[in-house]
């Protein structure tokens, strides 16, 4: 799990300049859930960036989630994104 993060914190890294980023798995709290799986993550990302704070936040998640595409499709169930300043 460890090295997964690794990998999306590095994703990121390569197109969004940022101060800060901090992931929080979540996914033992949705244990209960009907489309729960141990397999698919539930994740929080706080990202402190000057970049995604200049531009709208429609537009922010929207580079976010493409950057994260194919993860969507495969290993992360839900993703919930903060950008602080």
């Amino acid at each position: 799990m460890k090295n997964y993060f690794k990998a999306i914190e590095e994703k990121i890294k390569l197109k969004v300049k940022l101060e800060n980023l901090e992931i929080i798995d979540n996914t033992q709290k949705h244990k209960g859930h009907k489309s729960f799986s141990p397999e698919r993550y539930h994740i929080k990302l706080i990202l402190k960036s000057k970049y995604l704070s200049s531009i709208s936040r429609i537009e922010a998640h929207k580079i976010i989630n493409e950057i994260l595409k194919e993860d969507l499709k495969t290993t992360i169930h839900a993703l919930e994104i903060n950008i602080v300043t």
